[in-house]
């Protein structure tokens, strides 16, 4: 299983999303779910998947599916494929 495909399925399962909802676009204000539990509850489990700790502000300041493999990509987690 890929990285992108790990995140995919760690936002479906921790939002509550249909697969078809999921995009790297996904925004925050779309998501009824991403509230601040919703947001612990990510963090938690981007920990448990790919073992690396937001930050506080890093994880307030997620705005977007793009914006947390921005962070853990400068953390040295890849998410290029192939």
């Amino acid at each position: 299983m890929t990285n992108h495909e790990k995140l995919r399925d760690l936002i479906i399962d921790t939002f509550l999303l249909e697969p078809s909802e999921y995009s790297l676009e996904l925004r925050r204000e779309n998501v009824d779910t991403w509230d601040s539990l919703g947001i612990v509850s990510m963090a938690v489990g981007v920990h448990e998947t790919f073992g690396y700790h937001f930050t506080p502000d890093e994880a307030t300041g997620i705005e977007s599916v793009a914006d947390i493999v921005r962070i853990l990509e400068s953390k040295g987690i890849s998410f290029a494929e192939g």
